[in-house]
């Protein structure tokens, strides 16, 4: 049974949606001062939505941009706590195995023009 969308999370339920142990998210309380979930009796903790979302911003930066917990603790500080983008698009059916040289630079190329338009606030991934 799902839980209808703002309502709080348990430590069990949001670790199980982000595939981590609880013990990393106690961790991240400690290095993350942002993130403070209700603690009821006998310390049980309750993420708010907005705890869940810092949750899944400092996952993303750790885990799959590959920052360290310093460099995403410098992250959030400067504003870079956005949610995780929502509407990224699909990787591609097709494997790099597949292409051909001229396509997987093509590939890239436009890889690249999307990155560059977003850091420069033109467009948003």
């Amino acid at each position: 049974m799902n839980k209808a969308d703002g309502a709080f999370l348990t430590i069990s339920e949001l670790s199980a949606e982000l595939g981590l142990p609880q013990h990393i998210l106690r961790y991240w309380e400690t290095r993350f001062p942002q993130l403070r979930p209700l603690q009821r009796s006998g310390n049980r903790r309750y993420y708010r939505p907005a705890d869940v979302a810092l949750v899944r911003r400092i996952n993303q930066l750790l885990n799959v941009e590959g920052f360290t917990v310093r460099g995403a603790q410098k992250a959030l500080a400067q504003g870079g706590g956005a949610a995780v983008p929502t509407n990224v698009a699909p990787a591609p059916e097709t494997s790099i195995q597949d292409s051909q040289p001229q396509d997987i630079l093509e590939r890239l190329q436009s890889i690249r023009a999307t990155l560059a338009r977003a850091v420069n606030g033109r467009d948003t991934l």
